[in-house]
């Protein structure tokens, strides 16, 4: 396969995705991922190396705008960042595909409907085995296919805690889960959510689409594969070469048609580290490549009463949208509550080093474990720049103000349940919650790199597949979104004969 058809530049949940949708086209399929396979090793179900010593975060550092130097919580295996989600496959919410007025500013409509959209969600979440409830949850949009699979059952402290929920008259709801949990859990006795997936226990973008995509022989995967910069055409219309370096060796494959799906931050960077005419990059007529970029306000959540103690194993299988659409008295939204994953004292101790860990024990011991999530705005100063190797991350976080009224709110609910003791703690730029934005999508190629299918405005080869293309970042994990445009794609694709 000297020349494929397609190459796909990453493994993550579009690229992977995109594959599936393409197998049994026809067309010779390269892919490129720039990391390994997940090794099966006692870290992996090991909270002091995955929280503590870091044993899986990548050796690179970032710089932001400025100066200062951080090491990016991004991961780099086949499958991409899903190795580590916790595998929560909500889909926006149908308000979300409209502009929608928020404490900080307007988020963006997407360039097409819901309605549009919805077959999409539909053919996912089969695709990546969500376990899920219709009926619990009143800002749920339309599903014209049930969940093929019940939920992952409440643990008896979680059970617990929907039933005080209930009795505030909120509407706690099932947590879509791409989770085979009776097969995580014969793998070990611990929770998934950052948790690298080893075996077959999570649906990520490697044990769902990939697997599903490589039973396809034109389809190929070559692993350590870092793409440094696209080359264009004479005429600068379309993408010619892909340069990359495998295990020190530069190497450059020609294919007809490119799929980049390295990530919002990756793809932004390759993108904006190419040879143009201009300087700006490729895809950029629009000055927006790297601009954009949403990373979800988020924070931690402990709800503690130390008279109980919380034996939960897994925990994540809750979340509440009660203030999604409005802050609960007609104002505007805040956002997503869900499950963490259960906590203990070492990743307690990844975030407060200075508590002893016999302290650190009991707390984790005796609380329930929430994810507050509020949207992030785009903005055209928040964005991802490269300077020579460096990649310079300038977050300029938005409304904030909903994330403190969640937090507030969340606060007094949980006191009124009975937990004496709420802690809270945002997360910070070295945790990659969901970034997207970068490359988005749009209808007028003066202010979007990429039309309503993906495709590149200014050269006519070249799809951006990933959370880069999302207008706005909703309050909800991104992934399903991802993988329903990715099929999507994939379909228009095929019917235009591209492949």
């Amino acid at each position: 396969m000297t020349n494929p058809d397609i190459v796909i530049i990453g493994s993550g949940i579009g690229g992977s995705t995109i594959a599936s949708g393409l197998a049994g086209s026809g067309a010779s399929i390269l892919m490129l991922e720039r990391g390994e396979p997940l090794p099966a090793t006692p870290h992996a179900r090991d909270t002091r190396s995955i929280f503590v010593d870091g044993h899986y975060r990548p050796k690179e550092m970032w710089r932001e705008a400025g100066g200062a130097a951080f090491n990016p919580g991004n991961y780099y295996y086949v499958g991409g960042n899903s190795k580590f989600y916790g595998a929560a496959l909500i889909r926006y919410r149908k308000e979300d595909f409209s502009a929608m007025e928020h404490f900080g500013g307007v988020s963006p409509a997407w360039p097409f409907s819901y309605d549009e959209f919805e077959p999409w969600y539909s053919k996912a979440e089969q695709l990546f085995r969500v376990r899920g409830a219709l009926g619990e949850d009143p800002t749920e949009p339309f599903h014209s296919v049930p969940y093929a699979y019940e939920p992952v059952p409440d643990e008896a402290p979680i059970a617990r805690a929907r039933a005080e929920l209930k009795g505030l008259g909120l509407h706690p709801a099932s947590l879509p889960l791409g989770v085979d949990i009776d097969t995580w859990l014969k793998e070990g006795k611990t929770g998934w959510d950052a948790f690298p997936n080893t075996g077959q226990g999570k649906i990520d973008a490697q044990t769902g689409p990939l697997t599903a995509a490589l039973t396809d022989t034109n389809i190929r995967l070559e692993t350590g594969c870092c793409v440094e910069y696209l080359e264009t055409s004479v005429d600068g219309k379309t993408i010619a070469a892909i340069h990359y370096r495998q295990n020190g060796e530069l190497k450059k494959v020609a294919p007809k048609l490119v799929i980049l799906s390295a990530g919002a931050v990756n793809s932004a960077v390759i993108l904006l580290r190419s040879p143009s005419s201009d300087g700006k990059g490729l895809a950029n007529r629009s000055d927006q490549v790297g601009r954009n970029f949403m990373n979800h306000n988020s924070s931690a959540m402990l709800a503690i009463d130390p008279r109980r103690r919380n034996d939960a194993v897994y925990q994540k299988t809750l979340m509440l949208n009660d203030y999604y659409l409005s802050d609960g008295k007609g104002g505007k939204p805040l956002g997503n509550v869900q499950l963490l994953g259960k906590i203990d004292g070492n990743m307690l101790k990844a975030n407060v080093k200075s508590m002893p860990k016999f302290a650190l024990d009991f707390m984790a011991g005796h609380a329930i474990d929430w994810y507050l999530m509020c949207e992030d705005l785009p903005d055209p100063e928040s964005r991802i720049m490269v300077d020579g190797k460096d990649i310079v991350m300038q977050w300029r976080r938005s409304n904030m103000q909903s994330l403190d009224g969640l937090t507030k709110v969340m606060r007094e609910n949980f006191r009124a349940c009975g937990y004496p003791i709420v802690l809270s703690r945002p997360f910070d730029k070295r945790t990659p919650s969901h970034q997207c934005g970068t490359v988005k999508m749009g209808d007028d190629p003066a202010t979007a790199p990429l039309d309503p299918f993906c495709r590149s405005f200014d050269h006519q080869n070249l799809f951006v597949v990933d959370g880069s293309f999302l207008p706005n970042s909703a309050a909800v994990n991104p992934a399903l979104s991802i993988a329903a445009q990715a099929l999507r794609v994939a379909e228009h694709i095929r019917k235009a004969g591209l492949q």
